[in-house]
C-alpha cells in the first residue's frame, strides 16, 4: 500500500522526478520524461506495479517508536537523506538525480554512522504504468531489464537475485562504508550508457544545487520555506524548453476515494504571471526568461487555437485516458493519463498571457516584435469572446457559464495592453482602453451581489469563489475599495473550514453525503485547495490587515510536511495532504505570499506593491473570525 501523500519526498533531474516514501521506497519515477510512461507506479497501485526500495531489513529495524526514521534535506538542495535509528546501529540513505547531461540517472548511496545495520533492497521495474513485466539479464556485472522501447540498467557491488518478477539484495552496512545503487533508463535500441561514478555525481549534485541556491535574493525570515518551494519550483521545470509541470504525478485524488483525479504532469497556461513574478522577485532572471520563451513557443499560431496547457515541449495533443490495471491510490478511480480539459475555453488565461508577457518587458527581459505581435493577435481574438461563457479557471466539467474571474482577467489582457503602449509598443491605446472599461462596468454591474457584498463565482449567483480574490492582486480594484474589503471578509466567513478557504461554494449535499456538486459536474467533495489560501493571506495584506495575514501564513506553513512540500490540497476532514503533489500551484503563492508580506523586490510585481491602507475592520455585521486550524 503506497504511504499518506505527504510521506513522499522529491528528488529529480531537471527533466523528470521521482517520489521517494519514508520507508526507502521508490514508487513514483517516469522516464525519460515528466509525462513519459511510469517504471515504478506503486503510488497508484502497490507493489506489483513497480518499486525500488532500499531499508533495513524487516527483523532489523526500522523501530517504530516516533524519531526512529528521520530525513531532510542536505542543506539547500534536492538530495535526500534518510536517517534509520536501529536496535544495532545507525544508517542512512542519500537520494538524488544529477542535473540531467545525457541519461537519466537515480543515485541511492547508503552509508553506515554507527554499529552495524543489515539491510535489504528490492527491484522491481514495471514499465507502462505498472503493467509491462521487462526481460532481465544479468550483463557485464549489471542488471538490465529491457522491454519494448525501454530498458534501465542497475548497477551495485550488491549481490542481487531473481526471484519473483524483481530482484533482491542483503547486505550489512557498517560505520564508515558508503554502498551504492546506480540506475540509469537509456532506450532499448541503443547500448547502455557509460556507468556513472556515484561519488563523483554526489559531488556534482552538491556544487550545482549549492550554487544555484546561492542566487536567490530573498533573506527574509521565511528564507527556508522560500528556498524550499524555489528549489520544488526548479526540479519541476523540464530544463531542456523551460516548460514548468503543474506536478510530477496524475491522479492522486483530490477527494480520497473519490473519481476527482486528474494528470498535472503538463504546463498550464494559468502558471505563467505568478511562477514569472516569483522568478524575477527572488533573482532567477534565467529560469524567469526560459519560461517566458516557452510560453511564447507554446501558443504561437492562430490565437483561436490557444490551449490551457500544454506538453513540456509545447505538444497540444494530451488526451485523456484511463489506466484500468491501476486501482488507483487508495482505491480512487479511475487513473487517468493526459488530461482531457486541455479541449476547454478557459478565456482568462488570455490575460495570464498577456499579463506575464506585459511583466517581462517591464522587468528588462527579452522582447522582440514577434512577441508583441502575438499579444496583438491575442487581444483580437479576446476582443471578439470576452463576453462569452467558459469552464473557468477551475476547469469545471459542467455548463459554460460567465465566470467573474474569467472577465476579471479578459480585463487585465487589455489592461496591461494599455501598459504596453506606454512602455513603447504600438497600437491602439484608446481603442483598447475602452474594452477595458467596457468590461470592467459589466463585471461590476453583473458580478457584484450588492446585497451580501461580494463579488459571486459567475454573473447572476450567489455562490462564492475564491478566485476573484486575484481581483486585488491584478490591480482590477484597488484595495481600500469598499467592495473588495467586503469580499475579502465575506469569503474569509463563508468560504472558509477549519482556517481554510476552498476553491468555490460546496453544496451541502456534496460535503455531507458525496453528491452531485452543482458548479463542476463531479460527485463528491473535496479539500480546501492551498493556492487559494494564500490568495486570502495577500489580500489581507493588501486591505491592510497585515498582522492577520502573517499568522494565517504562518498557519499555512504548519501544513508542509516535515521536508517542507506541499500537495495541491489539505483535507481537513481527514488532517491530510491531497491532490498531486509537490504542486508548483502551492508553492508559487507561499513565495508570493512571503514576498508580499515584506514587500520584497516590489518592483517585479504584476501590480504595484501591496501597500498598507491602514487596518480595515470587518464591515458592520460581519465577524472577521473564521476558526483555526486543527
Amino acid at each position: 500500500m503506497a504511504s499518506l501523500i505527504e510521506d513522499y519526498a522529491l528528488i529529480g533531474d531537471l527533466e523528470t522526478a521521482a517520489l521517494v516514501s519514508r520507508d526507502g521506497s521508490i514508487d513514483w519515477l517516469c522516464l525519460p520524461r515528466f509525462d513519459s510512461d511510469a517504471c515504478f507506479a506503486a503510488l497508484l497501485g502497490d507493489e506489483h506495479n513497480g518499486q525500488w526500495r532500499i531499508a533495513p531489513t524487516t527483523t532489523e529495524g526500522p523501530v517504530s517508536r516516533q524519531g526512529e526514521v528521520s530525513r531532510q534535506y542536505l542543506g539547500d538542495s534536492l538530495i535526500l537523506q534518510t536517517r534509520w535509528q536501529t536496535m544495532s546501529g545507525v544508517v542512512r540513505v542519500l537520494d538524488f538525480m544529477p542535473p540531467r547531461t545525457d541519461a537519466p540517472v537515480i543515485i541511492r548511496i547508503v552509508e553506515g554512522v554507527e554499529g552495524s545495520v543489515e539491510m535489504e533492497t528490492l527491484l522491481r521495474v514495471r514499465f507502462g504504468y505498472g503493467k509491462i513485466v521487462p526481460w532481465a539479464r544479468r550483463m557485464d556485472h549489471a542488471i538490465r531489464c529491457i522491454a519494448g522501447p525501454d530498458s534501465v540498467c542497475l548497477r551495485t557491488p550488491v549481490q542481487m537475485t531473481g526471484r519473483n518478477m524483481a530482484h533482491q539484495g542483503a547486505f550489512t552496512v557498517r560505520k564508515g562504508d558508503r554502498v551504492p545503487f546506480v540506475l540509469s533508463w537509456y532506450p532499448s535500441h541503443l547500448p547502455p550508457d557509460t556507468p556513472t561514478d556515484p561519488e563523483a555525481a554526489f559531488d556534482a549534485t552538491t556544487k550545482f544545487w549549492s550554487e544555484w541556491s546561492a542566487t536567490c535574493t530573498y533573506s527574509g525570515p521565511y528564507r527556508d520555506a522560500v528556498m524550499r518551494s524555489l528549489i520544488t519550483l526548479k526540479a519541476l521545470t523540464y530544463h531542456p524548453t523551460g516548460g514548468i509541470v503543474a506536478a510530477p504525478t496524475t491522479s492522486l485524488p483530490e477527494d480520497i476515494g473519490g473519481v476527482r483525479n486528474w494528470d498535472y504532469r503538463y504546463c498550464w497556461l494559468r502558471d505563467a504571471t505568478i511562477t514569472l513574478e516569483a522568478l524575477l522577485r527572488t533573482g532567477y532572471t534565467s529560469e524567469a526568461s526560459n519560461w517566458r520563451q516557452w510560453l511564447g513557443r507554446a501558443i504561437a499560431g492562430d490565437p483561436r487555437d490557444v490551449q490551457i496547457m500544454y506538453g513540456v515541449a509545447g505538444e497540444r495533443r494530451l488526451a485523456e485516458w484511463e489506466a484500468d490495471w491501476l486501482p488507483g491510490y487508495e482505491r480512487s478511480a479511475p487513473v487517468r493519463i493526459g488530461n482531457a480539459a486541455v479541449d476547454q475555453r478557459q478565456l482568462d488565461v488570455y490575460g495570464e498571457v498577456s499579463d506575464a508577457l506585459s511583466l517581462a518587458r517591464q522587468s528588462g527581459l527579452p522582447f522582440d516584435k514577434h512577441s508583441w505581435s502575438l499579444q496583438r493577435q491575442l487581444l483580437d481574438f479576446l476582443e471578439k469572446h470576452w463576453d462569452e461563457p467558459d469552464e473557468g479557471i477551475w476547469e469545471v466539467r459542467g455548463p459554460r457559464r460567465h465566470f467573474v474571474h474569467s472577465k476579471i482577467m479578459a480585463w487585465v489582457a487589455f489592461d496591461r495592453a494599455v501598459h504596453m503602449i506606454d512602455l513603447g509598443c504600438p497600437g491602439p491605446q484608446d481603442h483598447w482602453r475602452a474594452i477595458r472599461d467596457e468590461i470592467f462596468a459589466q463585471v461590476c454591474d453583473k458580478g457584484y451581489d450588492a446585497a451580501r457584498g461580494t463579488f459571486t463565482q459567475y454573473y447572476g449567483s450567489t455562490e462564492l469563489d475564491a478566485s476573484v480574490l486575484l481581483a486585488l492582486e491584478v490591480g482590477f480594484l484597488p484595495p481600500d475599495d469598499a467592495r473588495m474589503i467586503s469580499t475579502v471578509w465575506t469569503i474569509k466567513r463563508e468560504l472558509m473550514r477549519d482556517g481554510l478557504v476552498l476553491r468555490y461554494t460546496q453544496p451541502a449535499k456534496a460535503v455531507s453525503s458525496g453528491g452531485r456538486a452543482d458548479v463542476d459536474g463531479l460527485p463528491g467533495a473535496e479539500g480546501a485547495f492551498l493556492a487559494c489560501s494564500f490568495w486570502l493571506v495577500n489580500a489581507l495584506h493588501m486591505i491592510g490587515e497585515y498582522d492577520e495575514a502573517v499568522s494565517m501564513f504562518e498557519r499555512l506553513l504548519a501544513l508542509r510536511n516535515d521536508i517542507g512540500l506541499l500537495s495541491e490540497e489539505y483535507d481537513p476532514r481527514y488532517g491530510r495532504q491531497v491532490g498531486n503533489t509537490p504542486q508548483a500551484f502551492s508553492h508559487v503563492p507561499l513565495i508570493q505570499a512571503a514576498l508580499n508580506l515584506e514587500e520584497h523586490a516590489a518592483h517585479h510585481c504584476r501590480r504595484p506593491a501591496g501597500r498598507r491602507q491602514g487596518r480595515h475592520a470587518p464591515p458592520s455585521g460581519q465577524a472577521g473570525s473564521a476558526g483555526a486550524l486543527t
